[in-house]
């Protein structure tokens, strides 16, 4: 929640469409990705790149990627 003066503002997550996540794939090594357990980013089922997701948007970049065996996903 950000605070601007007296006034909070919460800022509502979108969940990634389930039809967009069939179609999406690792620019690393072509594999699923999962929507991660705190749903802020998008994880590779192989490699364990986590893709992070910024206003709504995943974005798929490899420069952007971190690498997380550990970060659980969304089943």
């Amino acid at each position: 929640m950000k605070k601007y003066g007296n006034i909070a503002l919460r800022r509502k997550t979108m969940a990634i469409d389930a039809q967009l996540l069939e179609i999406l794939a690792c620019p690393k090594c072509k594999t699923d990705i999962k929507l991660t357990a705190d749903e802020k980013g998008l994880k590779c089922v192989q490699c364990h790149r986590v893709y992070p997701i910024k206003d709504d948007i995943p974005v798929m970049l490899l420069d952007e990627a971190t690498i997380e065996p550990e970060r659980q996903t969304k089943d």
